[in-house]
């Protein structure tokens, strides 16, 4: 049978159940309990209320059998017309995909299945459209990127994804906030891009005649609130970068970035450990996760890896090499005809980068010792200034989280700015930001910054190989 033909069915049936005086999309259904907690307290003859959509109706002559689903399970409903009366007529009209209420009482069938034998039908919502062929277990990935809805619907397994993926969310706010951190909002709509590498989405906002871009990062607004009092902040938002699509990059993501008065990178990485492991316990109740078809072990301590020490071993490369030292050395190791768009260290450093990654592990790692020209907004080491209080930590060969003791030296910064911007790579959209160095010259405390990637870190939790499995509405290429 056609689309078309399908869809006109069930107008029709939304015509009678309005022919016989019911409304096809109801109103309001309070004191209803979720399906689980219903199974959970389950005894014969206990009256039940619930409300969530019908998954399958199966006639069985003179009684029907369906599924009602909500957000936290699935129970059998028992039609009958005598106990139904006057409202089978309405029952008659339902289709798969309808949502209903229900009311009745509980009862185990010959079979042994716990079911509710419905005493009351509200119609709720008539479901026009019918669900994709083979719903049970959708697989087609375009439909379920493109119709997010759908996906939820027929998989119990993607819903389980985006629940735990709140249940994250929260238990992060939840470890910040007994610690003194409170949560805030810093723009998004930005006059300058900066705060972070990239290319950023660019707009015009067309009351004050001026370009704006889609923040890269929250960075540089975070650490003015240092700079006025609020020691402890954080904040889970979204980030946006105009570049590529991968299992691991969507344009806009989002990320938790927090930051420590009077403290440094060691602390980030403290509470990086903890936080982290303890979110593997949470969420799969062992510190030993299963992630496609490999483990990774979250108990801390997590591994230290010099990236100074690894660059030196594997290319023999220094931090104080020129671009063009480096990049002889890396054909040494590597040998290739790299064509460059801008020769400069950060360029080739992309190259090193690349090839370590060959090397990555599973379990947790902190790369520490980053080259100075890598991290311009972190503090150098007093003991090399080649060298960045930086580190970044890496889970199943992705980048998971960054963090610096973060320079509050306003002369320095300004230079190291200059330095990045002439080092550049990425964009040549970028400017130093004058206001935030005018913040620093106020005085800055000393202090840690993190700043995790939310997405790639539930992928890591729910054994996800995609970047577009845990964002609810990934950026997809129009289909025509």
């Amino acid at each position: 049978m056609e689309v078309d033909e399908i869809k006109k069915i069930r107008m029709d049936k939304r015509d009678a159940l309005k022919a016989i005086g019911v409304n096809p999309y109801g109103g309001r259904f309070l004191g209803t309990e979720a399906v689980a907690a219903v199974l959970a307290g389950f005894a014969e003859e206990k009256p039940a209320l619930m409300a969530g959509r019908v998954m399958a109706l199966r006639d069985h002559g003179k009684v029907f059998f369906g599924d009602l689903m909500d957000r936290t399970g699935r129970i059998q409903l028992f039609f009958k017309e005598a106990v139904l009366g006057a409202q089978w007529a309405a029952f008659k009209l339902l289709d798969i995909g309808d949502i209903i209420g229900v009311e009745g009482k509980l009862f185990t069938t010959k079979m042994g299945q716990q079911s509710l034998r419905v005493e009351k039908l509200t119609v709720l919502s008539k479901s026009m459209a019918t669900l994709p062929e083979k719903w049970h277990g959708l697989k087609d990935i375009d439909i379920r990127y493109r119709q997010r809805y759908i996906d939820l619907i027929a998989n119990d397994e993607v819903r389980e994804v985006f629940l735990k993926r709140s249940r994250i969310v929260s238990l992060i706010r939840n470890f910040l906030d007994t610690r003194g951190f409170i949560e805030v909002e810093t723009p998004m709509l930005q006059t300058q891009a900066g705060g972070a590498r990239g290319k950023p989405f660019q707009s015009k906002h067309n009351a004050y005649d001026m370009d704006v871009f889609l923040r890269i990062a929250p960075e540089l607004y975070l650490k003015r609130l240092l700079v006025g009092g609020l020691e402890r902040v954080y904040e889970i938002n979204r980030n946006f970068r105009n570049e590529g699509v991968s299992t691991r990059h969507n344009p806009e993501f989002t990320m938790i970035e927090l930051y420590q008065a009077y403290g440094d990178m060691q602390d980030m990485m403290d509470i990086t450990e903890t936080l982290i492991s303890g979110l593997a316990k949470e969420i799969t109740g062992d510190y030993k996760v299963q992630y496609q078809g490999h483990t990774i072990d979250f108990t801390a301590p997590w591994k230290r890896v010099s990236f100074a020490g690894l660059v030196k071993e594997k290319f023999d490369i220094d931090p104080d090499d020129s671009a063009e030292k480096m990049l002889e050395k890396v054909k040494i190791k590597r040998p290739g005809n790299y064509k460059l768009e801008r020769f400069t260290k950060s360029a080739i450093m992309k190259i090193v980068e690349e090839v370590l990654d060959e090397d990555a592990t599973m379990d947790p790692v902190f790369f520490t010792d980053y080259f100075t020209f890598l991290c311009p907004l972190a503090k150098t080491d007093p003991a090399n200034p080649y060298l960045s209080k930086r580190f970044e930590f890496f889970i199943a060969g992705m980048e998971v989280g960054n963090a610096y003791s973060e320079l509050n030296d306003p002369t320095e910064q300004r230079e190291r700015l200059l330095e990045d911007l002439q080092d550049d790579t990425e964009t040549g959209l970028r400017n130093i930001d004058e206001d935030f160095v005018r913040a620093l010259e106020y005085g800055m405390p000393p202090a840690g910054g993190l700043g995790i990637g939310i997405d790639r870190l539930v992928m890591l939790l729910t054994n996800s190989a995609c970047i577009r499995d845990v964002i609810l509405f990934p950026l997809m290429k129009p289909l025509e």
